[in-house]
């Protein structure tokens, strides 16, 4: 694996992601818990946490500018430092509005954490390793989330909750000293023409409405999974109790089945979509999830339910690092820091309409009704990616392969 991955820069963001996913893990664990103990009810809670998905759309299409203007090592420090700043806060603030505030900034720097950690992956991984090494990213953070909720019950029972958020800051601004001391400065093909350390010769940067088109299947897959992952884990614990007779302490587990499908086959996935396409795998992985997410409407075992939660997470979870890779393949090194904010405003734009949404059909209908339509996004994308199957450079060269055109 080192050998496939050489450069160390890319395994320095592996280990500062998976530090901040610890982080993450550890605060997201407890924040609802802690709210609710501090007296506010389910409507302020959702509203906080429609603040924190505010600031991500807010401040995703300017990261790209701010990236190209102090470097993207520039951007991941003072994000760093701005969630540690947030987290190390939140449990001391004295009411709604100041919450509100730093649940923004909390947004806010996140994406600008995801934004900055991307435009250096992409750069730095070359056209037929892309897939692998978002994969692997997908994989440390997800390990950190995994392990942050563990920290924080051990956490909570030696001190307190606002001690975990502590922890939480503490972990994150170590994040920050790690990338400030150790990161490397952008490669200069990921600056643009006119950005001071540019190559000679570089081109101006293609224009936004250019750069949206190119990526266009990878943002509806952003925008697809930011949807499903905010509805399901809201809405999904209350349907299985409800409807399939699952009691709380076995939904709590279900969560962790989707997390190990993601880490069995994420990276399996990106070995296959550099090899064979990046678009074709998502396409097959795209009807395999929303054949899983129909199954809850007809599934009453729970082992069955949970065997469709570990298929769901190997297949729609693998969607996003191959979404991430493709748009790392169809734009030019330039155009990654601006791609990346597009990308993401998609993602956080799929995260503040799939609760609302999802809850205002199952208030209305029922959670079959709710599962349908989130089958229904899914299967919307499969057809987008045969639309445009063409987007991916490798289903252009298999055509002129099958023609008997070189490439």
């Amino acid at each position: 694996m080192l050998r496939r991955i050489p450069d160390r820069n890319i395994w320095l963001i592996y280990g500062a992601i998976f530090l901040l996913g610890l982080a993450y893990g550890i605060a997201i664990s407890l924040t609802a818990v802690f709210l609710d103990a501090r007296g506010f009810d389910k409507r302020d809670i959702g509203m906080l946490a429609s603040c924190f998905a505010l600031g991500i759309v807010v401040l995703s299409l300017p990261m790209g500018a701010l990236i190209r203007r102090f470097s993207a090592k520039a951007t991941l420090v003072l994000s760093l430092v701005g969630y540690a700043a947030a987290v190390g806060v939140f449990p001391f603030l004295p009411g709604f509005a100041s919450i509100a505030a730093v649940r923004f900034l909390d947004g806010a720097c996140s994406v600008g954490i995801w934004v900055s950690c991307e435009t250096i992956l992409l750069a730095r991984s070359d056209q037929h390793n892309k897939a692998f090494v978002t994969s692997l990213y997908a994989v440390a953070m997800a390990l950190g989330y995994v392990l942050g909720p563990l920290s924080a019950k051990g956490i909570v029972a030696l001190s307190s909750m606002p001690a975990a958020f502590v922890v939480s800051c503490v972990i994150s601004a170590l994040s920050a000293l790690l990338v400030l001391a150790r990161l490397d400065r952008d490669p200069p093909e990921a600056r643009a023409h006119g950005e001071a350390g540019a190559p000679d010769g570089a081109e101006p940067p293609a224009s936004s409405a250019a750069i949206l088109w190119r990526i266009k299947t990878s943002c509806f897959a952003t925008f697809a999974y930011g949807y499903f992952q905010a509805s399901v884990v809201l809405f999904l614990p209350l349907y299985l109790m409800a409807s399939k007779g699952v009691t709380l302490e076995q939904t709590i587990l279900i969560p962790a089945y989707f997390a190990v499908g993601m880490l069995v086959f994420t990276n399996v996935a990106g070995r296959i979509g550099d090899r064979r396409g990046h678009l074709s795998l998502m396409r097959a992985l795209g009807v395999i999830g929303t054949l899983m997410i129909l199954g809850f409407v007809y599934l009453d075992r729970y082992a069955a339910m949970c065997a469709a939660v570990f298929i769901a997470g190997a297949t729609l979870a693998s969607i996003s690092p191959l979404s991430l890779a493709l748009q790392g393949v169809v734009t030019a090194p330039r155009d990654y820091s601006r791609a990346n904010s597009i990308y993401n405003v998609f993602y956080a734009a799929g995260m503040l309409l799939g609760p609302p949404v999802s809850s205002a059909i199952y208030q209305a209908t029922d959670g079959v009704m709710m599962l349908y339509h989130l089958a229904a996004l899914w299967a919307a994308f499969v057809v987008f990616t045969i639309v445009f199957a063409g987007d991916d450079p490798a289903a252009r060269r298999g055509e002129r392969a099958r023609v008997g055109v070189p490439a």
